[in-house]
């Protein structure tokens, strides 16, 4: 007879019970983190300074809209020509051309390392450099010419500021994306006779969409945040209307909750519209599989 047979089963009573081991300085650390957070909304909401009266009656004042619409309208443009920049200087870096190559590197290391501020001003300054925009050819005179202050206004300058930063990102976002598709996906489309250019827009950037979406999104909602910066030039976003308000009215604080408010509901859609875009993704790609 083994010991086996010998040995009695344990009865349900008599059997180990698993008792889950309780994290007590876990709840004393979540306990007092939530206290200072309660103080610190209590305080701000019973301050009479923060001016709560001025801050409801601005949020939808005329001019804090339209710059609400302005500053979309920067995000939008900007991110659209962005990342169809964006597309072309990722593919210019691994094309196997070496001047292509090193050209788009050129551009992102340039894009990348001067601060969005500067490039700013420096088109909003354009106008010192080339006063004049003109076409001609030598032998046959000036075809077309044009004031620069004409044709690149405040919200030129700016938009062109947003998009050469927003590209130089985007190329090296849709790069990786790109260079995280398998080698054997080109190996195969080469074989069915697919032109690289084919195969790049068929095969290669709806595989890398996956991957290329988590950082897309957050560099869209930064370009957003970003978009700030023109107030410096007069440009009428959301800060700069927020800005003309308080330095009439001198009511600096509630304006600025004004301004900081929007910015959190604009960036708060985008972050679910990421988040619902990276789900459909996420979904075809399981349904593909």
């Amino acid at each position: 007879m083994s010991a086996t047979a010998l040995t009695p089963a344990a009865s349900p009573s008599t059997a180990p019970v698993l008792v889950p081991r309780r994290h007590v300085g876990r709840w004393i650390t979540g306990a007092v983190a939530l206290l200072v957070v309660g103080l610190l909304l209590f305080s701000l909401a019973q301050n009479p300074r923060m001016q709560w009266d001025v801050v409801a009656r601005n949020l939808t004042a005329p001019s804090i809209l339209s710059g609400v619409l302005v500053t979309l309208e920067l995000t939008a443009i900007a991110a659209v020509v962005g990342f169809a920049g964006g597309v072309a200087l990722a593919i210019m870096r691994l094309s196997g051309n070496p001047v292509l190559a090193a050209i788009s590197w050129g551009f992102t290391w340039i894009f990348r390392s001067v601060p969005t501020l500067v490039q700013l001003f420096f088109w909003f300054n354009i106008a010192a450099l080339y006063p004049t925009v003109s076409l001609g050819l030598p032998g046959f005179g000036t075809f077309w010419s044009a004031q620069t202050n004409s044709l690149i206004g405040t919200f030129g300058a700016a938009l062109i500021a947003l998009i050469l930063h927003e590209a130089a990102y985007a190329g090296e976002i849709v790069r990786a994306g790109m260079i995280g598709v398998g080698q054997g996906q080109t190996d195969a489309a080469r074989a069915l006779g697919f032109t690289p250019l084919r195969t790049t827009w068929r095969i290669i950037l709806p595989q890398a969409m996956r991957t290329m979406l988590p950082p897309a999104g957050n560099q869209i909602i930064s370009l957003l945040k970003t978009t700030s910066v023109v107030s410096v030039i007069a440009l009428e976003n959301v800060l700069y209307s927020a800005q003309v308000i308080y330095e009439r009215t001198y009511e600096v604080i509630p304006l600025l909750v004004v301004a900081a408010l929007w910015y959190i509901v604009m960036t708060s859609i985008l972050s679910v519209l990421q988040q619902y875009v990276e789900r459909r993704f996420d979904r075809g790609a399981r349904a593909g599989r």
